[in-house]
């Protein structure tokens, strides 16, 4: 056993100090990214922010809609083949990726190789999501998959710490997913007692990734617009959401009405809830790490979005970055006070 004494820090710890700028409006703003990705060499150019694969925001609807606003989403992993064929294959602009979302299983990895197969080859981006990125299998599954595939681009994940997410890279993946514990709807660290301050996850994980040419997602624990900047300027190449973008009428979720308002599920993949309905039940040997909540309905996700990227332009030009590519070279974060965040609700 050891203790780390170094401070780590969530995105409630942190401010960003405004800074000199000579931008008159936001308008002025580039949020769009653009990446050549490491092992794949295919480009990107977009808003680098994603819809979780969850089965209420990866939706296929949650895609069309997110994509004429150039942002992408990671489709969960439970829909039908058939179903997956014909979405694709509506899909024309390769640069703005959807992402087909597999586990690492023998089923997983059969059907992805049938969808492929009859979808000629199209499906560009793949995400490979479990819960704990640290195992060997899990390696073994990207080997797998990047030598059958050498041209798509792999997202995979999720893990929190520089090193895993270096030999991630070396392995073949992209696009490392970062985050253990931080989602709304997630409860690993209260059920297992494991995780990582998502903010010094996303420092950390990004100048391993950086410094060999590969990219991280920032996955989890973001409620604001403001926590979105916090982590693009903690160097992010992507941000996932997932609370943030639930109960809104693109999500595929069941809407229920509590005292006359219409409320909608909202619950985590590793939930008793998700695994009643896709697994037949929580399996002996585990315990649920997810729960559900009830959220209000909140309409279209038009308004959101507009919240969410009017948010970070907002502050890029409240530290003076013309490039959502600048933002993280010019934030410098500041330490807030538990007492503050008390008072003054800070995320």
């Amino acid at each position: 056993m050891r203790i780390e004494q170094d401070l780590k820090l969530d995105f409630k710890d942190v401010l960003i100090r405004p800074k000199r700028s000579t931008l008159s409006s936001r308008s002025e703003v580039d949020i769009a990214r653009e990446f050549v990705f490491l092992h794949s060499q295919q480009k990107y150019h977009g808003i680098p922010i994603i819809a979780a694969n969850m089965d209420s925001t990866g939706t296929f609807e949650m895609g069309r809609t997110l994509v004429r606003h150039r942002l992408s989403t990671a489709l969960h992993k439970h829909y039908g083949e058939s179903e997956l064929l014909a979405f694709f294959a509506e899909q024309t602009d390769a640069m703005l990726p959807i992402f087909y979302s597999m586990g690492i299983t023998t089923p997983d990895y059969e059907k992805f190789q049938r969808v492929m197969k009859a979808a000629n080859g199209s499906i560009r981006h793949v995400c490979v999501d479990v819960a704990n990125g640290y195992t060997k299998p899990f390696i073994r599954f990207i080997h797998k998959l990047r030598a059958a595939y050498p041209n798509i681009t792999i997202m995979a994940g999720n893990v929190v710490t520089g090193e895993m997410t270096e030999e991630l890279i070396l392995d073949g993946v992209d696009i490392v997913k970062v985050g253990i514990g931080p989602g709304s709807v997630c409860t690993t660290r209260k059920m297992a007692g494991v995780g990582y301050p998502q903010l010094s996850a996303i420092i950390e994980c990004a100048d391993a990734a950086h410094g060999l040419r590969g990219l991280i997602c920032a996955d989890g624990g973001c409620t604001s617009p403001g926590d979105i900047a916090k982590a693009f300027g903690a160097g992010a190449d992507f941000v996932m959401l997932g609370g943030m973008l639930a109960g809104h009428d693109e999500c595929g979720s069941e809407i229920v009405e509590v005292d006359g308002v219409r409320k909608m599920r909202f619950y985590g993949m590793s939930s008793r809830e998700a695994m009643n309905k896709y697994a037949g039940g929580v399996a002996v040997y585990r315990a649920s790490e997810g729960k559900e909540v009830l959220l209000d309905c909140r309409g279209s996700v038009e308004n959101t979005l507009q919240d969410i990227l009017g948010g970070v332009r907002s502050a890029c030009t409240y530290v003076g970055a013309r490039t959502l590519k600048e933002l993280s070279k010019r934030t410098t974060f500041v330490r807030v006070t538990q007492q503050l965040n008390e008072i003054f609700g800070a995320s």
